[in-house]
């Protein structure tokens, strides 16, 4: 037993070949880890959370050239220019943000988190059928995902109608 722990081999090419791989991975996770860091320090939150049918401003590095959301259904964005960035809540859930450079190089990643509005809505379920009411101070009909279809349908119609008679004049 002796002997086997004092004889050594030297790894074959295709060993040593394997460990320089590894080693070559290892270094390109640690930067990709230091790129999003130095996103981290520049400002772009780990979690950006946003009320559904809201926008935020924020600002991502300036050599931002891209962005790119996961799910688009739950958050969409607009980049500006010198980095600021629109982000629109669109439906409850979570996804991530990624922004790069003009090379396609990660410079920061984000969880972006799209939550109800929790001040002055009123949500009234009857039965299976919700409807959501918002009271700022009076309450009046407001919307929201998860709403009864036959509600949700009843108000936006009544909105659209609205918003097509302010538009057009009257006419």
């Amino acid at each position: 037993m002796s002997d086997r722990l004092a004889t050594t081999s030297r790894p074959s090419p295709a060993r040593r070949a394997w460990r320089a791989a590894l080693v070559v991975a290892g270094a390109i996770a640690l930067s990709a880890v230091a790129d999003i860091r130095d996103g981290a320090a520049q400002g772009v939150p780990a979690v950006i959370t946003v009320t559904v049918d809201n926008a935020k401003v924020m600002r991502l590095p300036e050599k931002t050239r891209t962005v790119i959301v996961g799910n688009p259904m739950v958050a969409d964005v607009s980049l500006q220019k010198n980095g600021v960035l629109i982000l629109t809540g669109k439906s409850f859930g979570a996804t991530n943000l990624i922004a790069l450079d003009g090379t396609g190089e990660m410079l920061a990643e984000s969880t972006i988190s799209v939550q109800a509005p929790q001040a002055s809505v009123v949500m009234v379920q009857r039965g299976l059928d919700r409807e959501s009411y918002s009271c700022t101070p009076n309450c009046q009909p407001s919307v929201q995902l998860g709403d009864s279809s036959k509600y949700f349908g009843e108000v936006s119609g009544q909105a659209d109608t609205r918003r097509n008679l302010a538009t057009s004049g009257g006419k």
